[in-house]
């Protein structure tokens, strides 16, 4: 009996790891941060917070989020892309089956748009403005390697781009003051620049796993050099508009700086070939920068 109990105990411990491994929880700064910027922008504009509306919408850019990472593992696997000496074992190692990737999948989706809809009957903003921009990101989480496939085509970039960018900081920040601006996508692009270097890095560090799937990525079409090139201009850009802002708006915005050195030993790393922790390497830089930047933005108090 105690063997039984010690199998299935094993078995349950197997899948968890499983389901943690497709999630790939390391990414979801990426996520997080935009929400965290568009609240303080919020708050910055309106001075009024909803701690109830921020975790509603936490849970579903983190969900929409985690079953974007699941779709992309369903399809990569589907389409022959992860196989053998690929990163994401999930499917390759028999750590879950597809059917329980698809259910966990659709799980996360659900979950989305029941926290959506809670957001709708708390959120003074017009729900068809929040449906817009909540449909558009969870259908660019999708869409990036199902239905269409956009990774396939070297469109991906573009996709994340959005998702992680205009759509996650307009999102939270309209669910909080109600009303959308422009202005707000302009304080989402060193943070959407620094994602997109995530994205680039993993395309990057995959490049002949991908070349051999026969999919095209913009790593394959620009090649070793010129992609570590546009790796080191997502890289740095961001805090160029960080020593402009801090020159011309606030002072505050010069602490993101502070991790700098952090993103010259992420393009030391590139540079000498060292591509396999890259991706989780960058996901960290993006969070402590992302803090420190949305710190900046809460102590200038302006929008």
């Amino acid at each position: 009996m105690a063997a039984v109990n010690e199998d299935s105990n094993q078995s349950l411990r197997s899948k968890m790891f499983g389901y943690m491994i497709a999630l790939r929880p390391w990414s979801f700064a990426a996520s997080f941060i935009p929400v965290l910027l568009g609240t303080v922008l919020s708050y910055n504009q309106t001075k009024s917070f909803s701690i109830l509306i921020f975790i509603l919408t936490v849970v579903v850019t983190l969900s929409v989020h985690g079953a974007g990472n699941l779709v992309n593992t369903y399809y990569d696997f589907h389409l022959g892309v992860d196989c053998g000496g690929a990163d994401d074992r999930t499917l390759v190692d028999h750590l879950l089956t597809a059917d329980e990737v698809v259910r966990f999948g659709a799980m996360l989706y659900a979950i989305a748009c029941l926290a959506f809809a809670a957001i709708v009957c708390f959120s003074p903003a017009r729900m068809e403005v929040l449906a817009f921009v909540f449909f558009g990101g969870l259908s660019s989480s999708f869409l990036y390697t199902g239905g269409f496939g956009f990774k396939y085509y070297a469109l991906g970039d573009i996709l994340i781009f959005i998702a992680f960018g205009p759509f996650a900081v307009l999102f939270a920040f309209m669910g909080q003051a109600g009303i959308g601006t422009f202005k707000v996508v302009y304080y989402a692009v060193p943070v959407v620049l620094i994602t997109e270097a995530i994205l680039h890095s993993n395309n990057a560090r995959d490049l002949e796993f991908d070349k051999r799937a026969g999919i095209i990525t913009l790593a394959i079409i620009l090649g070793h050099k010129r992609s570590y090139i546009l790796y080191v201009v997502l890289l740095f850009t961001p805090y160029i508009l960080f020593a402009c802002m801090a020159i011309m708006l606030s002072p505050y915005y010069a602490l993101p700086i502070l991790t700098i050195f952090n993103a010259f030993t992420l393009e030391k790393q590139y540079r000498q070939g060292n591509l396999k922790m890259l991706p989780v390497a960058t996901a960290r830089l993006n969070l402590l920068l992302g803090i420190l930047y949305v710190l900046s933005c809460f102590l200038t108090g302006a929008l």
